[in-house]
């Protein structure tokens, strides 16, 4: 049974992550959550679940508006063949989350430890970051280091990467 909302809540709270969280409308694209999520500040995200060719599962988390070439990621990463973006089935089963939904939230529903989180660097600038607490109903503010607490709680320790725009040693 996929974790609730409010048991996320109450996760966040038993580690003293302190958390924002805003309702609204069911959001779908990042183009949808420019237009109706206010003035939340921090940085606005989107995660993309991931396979490689040997279903090694990954969830990039960026910026909303990063830049991330899906043809090289594989490499930078040390996964095996290109990316494809991971079924809804596979996503509802390891992350407990619908799509439109992806955030990395649903660490706490991977109890087996499938998926690499990788966390965007030029997100991780941002001092506060926002995702969707486990549906699109609502947006979650929290802290990068937090993010960071929680993430190692559930047993993922993100890998910190520089996935968008040029890499930093490339020509």
């Amino acid at each position: 049974m996929a974790t609730t909302p409010e048991q996320l809540f109450a996760a966040l709270d038993a580690l003293g992550i302190p958390h924002q969280t805003v309702k609204h409308p069911p959001l779908f694209t990042v183009e949808q959550s420019q237009a109706l999520r206010g003035q939340i500040p921090g940085g606005h995200t989107k995660n993309l679940f991931l396979r490689d060719k040997k279903y090694e599962l990954y969830l990039v988390v960026a910026l909303e508006d990063a830049e991330i070439d899906l043809k090289g990621l594989h490499r930078q990463l040390g996964a095996t063949g290109r990316f494809s973006f991971g079924a809804s089935d596979l996503l509802r089963e390891v992350c407990g989350v619908e799509p439109g939904a992806v955030t990395p939230f649903g660490a706490i529903n991977d109890t087996e430890g499938r998926v690499t989180v990788v966390l965007d660097a030029a997100m991780m600038e941002h001092e506060t970051l926002n995702y969707h607490p486990l549906v699109n109903t609502m947006t979650t503010s929290i802290a990068r280091d937090d993010l960071v607490k929680f993430l190692e709680s559930t047993g993922h320790i993100p890998r910190i990467e520089h996935v968008s725009g040029r890499a930093p040693d490339a020509p």
